[in-house]
């Protein structure tokens, strides 16, 4: 099985956690466009969607979705994204496309996260894949001046600019062994909209449907006798 069928299956498996006229989160990334693609195949009818980038804004729409703000819907019962890596203690790096922000923003509103990330996304370590930071424009070179003295090597992803108005720096060869205390620290930073990092906010999957949870669907495809595969690439 290759990547893109692996995809294609933990994006239609999330539907199972969709119910009928409820207003979902929807991430951003190749493997969440197979999650829309299914959505607006199935039978499956929801009342709006909230949209962590423009791309899936496009995308819903195209697909008859109605795509609302947040500001106008409160908390919401459901989050569906993807990941660049997890490790086994559900910790996450995501901001591949470009979308981290928006992407912590619309997780934090919701109660449970339903993480599509493919088997080919887990690592023991975070880290082979590089962390995106998001920086006011002004202050590129004042944090990746301190994300060098962290022990990075950051890189501007030049010309990209966020949806938020804002650029990234992609941090190689961080030390991720603590990810909760590298995602305080590195937005702690003058000038750090926010990291790609995911690991505070995702400590635990509690019993209380009233609190945040995070299911990883890859795993839960793995006990079930789903592949895995490898290569790597945008969540």
């Amino acid at each position: 099985m290759n990547q893109d069928e692996l995809k294609r299956m933990v994006g239609e498996a999330a539907l199972e956690y969709v119910q009928p006229d409820s207003i979902i989160g929807v991430g951003t990334g190749s493997t969440v466009n197979c999650f829309i693609e299914a959505l607006i195949s199935s039978r499956i009818r929801i009342e709006a969607a909230v949209s962590s980038s423009e791309a899936t804004t496009r995308l819903l729409q195209a697909g008859g979705i109605e795509v609302v703000d947040l500001n106008h819907t409160g908390g919401l019962d459901i989050y569906i994204d993807g990941a660049d890596e997890f490790d086994a203690h559900r910790r996450l790096i995501k901001g591949g496309g470009g979308a981290l922000t928006r992407e912590k923003i619309v997780a934090a509103a919701s109660r449970t996260f339903v993480c599509i990330a493919d088997a080919s996304k887990q690592v023991d370590v975070l880290g082979a894949f590089p962390l995106p930071v998001e920086v006011i424009p002004l202050a590129r070179s004042l944090v990746a001046r301190k994300l060098v003295g962290l022990g990075g090597q950051p890189e501007w992803r030049e010309g990209y600019v966020t949806d938020n108005g804002n650029w990234i720096l992609d941090v190689h060869n961080l030390d991720l062994v603590d990810p909760v205390s590298m995602e305080k620290t590195i937005n702690d930073l003058a000038g750090v909209v926010t990291c790609g990092l995911f690991a505070i906010c995702l400590l635990y999957t509690s019993p209380s449907p009233r609190d945040q949870s995070l299911y990883l669907v890859c795993r839960l495809l793995l006990e079930k006798g789903g592949g895995g595969g490898g290569g790597g690439g945008g969540g």
